[in-house]
């Protein structure tokens, strides 16, 4: 009874993969897990609403203007009772709703009242899936923070052989399980991370800056927190929201980076440095804005910045972990390790920033963890696989 006295409420969308969420009801059911169903009128053409209310054990919601049982506003309360929010399957058009903000049925409008995490388990046709519009969806609602579950590739009910099929029962209420019952590995260990980019003022207008996006340390220290530890994170300027249960930093030159962490560094178990700050700084900043001088050209004069990784490698103390990365361009792996040695580190996560899926601003990389006892490349992977990746191999350097 794993899920005992958690409260789930599943959404279930119009497409042949809703016979599958008979079976992921049953699973909740059995591992103790309160469920309630919320039905689209196309899902109730695949699958009777009789079905879920046998196995839930509770009226299945389908009609928003439907006279309640009880004196509440339906879709509210459900959406105030969940711990958790799944949708199985969910369609190309319950996840462009989503993403846009549409209420127009039961379904769409509990989901956009909830405040508790959401998982997605998409189930479509290959070129529903591949679609642009379809990806740049998924693209907003995981940079809100929502959970993907597959698809998974295959044959699929229309023929077509491909990405779009939901993944199965089992796979989703693994997921569920994670995120309903995370691991507390961290428990008891201070974090501290960086992330994002500097800006070094030029004038009062304009600043040089690098296209990191921050979303490699965000996702550090929402999987750090979500697993139990206490999370500090000193953040470069970005776009992103702060990760629950995270104390936020915000800096915004190399300067005032190399300023919070020597003030903060002792204080931490872990220290993981994600953060993009620049190597060179304007020597002098510009009281007013600059302006072009004639046809002739403009000579900036730059100065070193603080090595803020090297000054923290400089003071580790005893049974302190230090990782850094290594954003690299060319010969990816020799500079990192150089890095390794010089910054008295005891992991490098190395990555080249050119290579596709890799790098700025997207939502994947491919890295390479590299200790003085060797080194392991990784495919390919989600932000938020690679922080649990190197969460992991911490916890067993770290032990």
């Amino acid at each position: 009874m794993a899920l005992q006295g958690k409260q789930v409420v599943l959404g279930v969308t119009g497409g042949i993969a809703a016979y599958k969420a008979c079976e992921l009801c049953s699973r909740l059911r059995k591992s103790g897990a309160d469920v309630y169903v919320v039905m689209t009128k196309n899902a109730c053409e695949f699958v009777s609403p009789l079905t879920f209310e046998t196995l839930s054990n509770h009226p299945v919601a389908t009609d928003t203007f439907k006279r309640p049982e009880t004196w509440e506003v339906e879709h509210v309360a459900l959406a105030k009772r969940a711990d958790l929010f799944v949708i199985a399957p969910a369609t190309a058009n319950i996840m462009a709703k989503m993403a846009h903000g549409i209420a127009d049925d039961m379904l769409s409008t509990t989901v956009l009242a909830t405040r508790a995490p959401v998982l997605i388990a998409p189930a479509m046709n290959t070129g529903m899936w591949e679609n642009a519009a379809t990806q740049d969806n998924v693209k907003t609602l995981e940079r809100r923070g929502m959970h993907f579950v597959g698809p998974e590739g295959g044959y699929l009910a229309c023929g077509d052989t491909g990405a779009g099929r939901m993944s199965e029962p089992a796979a989703i209420f693994q997921k569920i399980e994670e995120l309903l019952c995370p691991n507390q590995d961290l428990a008891g260990l201070s974090v501290l991370v960086t992330a994002g980019p500097t800006q070094e003022k030029l004038d009062p207008v304009r600043y040089l800056t690098n296209r990191s996006s921050g979303k490699m340390g965000y996702a550090i220290a929402s999987a750090a927190a979500r697993r139990g530890a206490k999370v500090t994170l000193v953040s470069g300027p970005t776009n992103l929201p702060i990760p629950k249960a995270v104390e936020r930093i915000s800096i915004q030159s190399t300067q005032d980076l190399y300023d919070v962490m020597m003030d903060r560094c002792g204080q931490a178990d872990v220290i993981i440095q994600a953060a993009a700050p620049a190597d060179y700084t304007p020597a002098a900043v510009a009281d007013q804005k600059i302006k072009k001088q004639g046809d002739g050209d403009l000579i900036l004069t730059l100065k070193q910045t603080p090595d803020v990784a090297k000054a923290v490698g400089e003071k580790k103390r005893p049974g302190q972990l230090l990782i850094g990365f290594a954003a690299e361009t060319q010969d990816v792996l020799e500079n990192a390790q150089g890095k390794l040695q010089k910054k008295n580190l005891d992991m490098i996560v190395a990555n080249d920033v050119t290579a596709p899926g890799a790098g700025f601003d997207v939502d994947t990389n491919i890295v390479t963890f590299i200790t003085a006892e060797g080194m392991e490349t990784m495919p390919c992977m989600k932000k938020t696989q690679v922080a649990d990746e190197l969460l992991t191999r911490a916890l067993k350097l770290k032990k």
